[in-house]
């Protein structure tokens, strides 16, 4: 579970982005790329803690591997 205001926004705007781009027709391996670029970001500009980024990590992966998290998305999509 991630505690820092920081961490959760970082959070957020990951799940948010993959959302958008689930919608615009990239899938799973398309994503992971981005999440693996998004927290080499991260790393490399030293903006939270690396046990922040792992933990970050963790929960976005789990995010990403949640197939739920994408059912809605393209339901709505196939609805328009």
């Amino acid at each position: 579970m991630l505690q820092d205001t920081l961490t959760i926004r970082y959070y957020q705007k990951l799940s948010d982005a993959l959302g958008e781009l689930w919608n615009r027709g990239y899938r799973f391996d398309d994503l992971r790329l981005y999440v693996d670029g998004y927290l080499a970001a991260l790393r490399h500009a030293n903006t939270i803690e690396p046990y922040q980024i792992h933990r970050l990590e963790e929960e976005i992966t789990r995010y990403l591997y949640d197939s739920s998290n994408f059912e809605s998305l393209e339901s709505q999509t196939d609805y328009y």
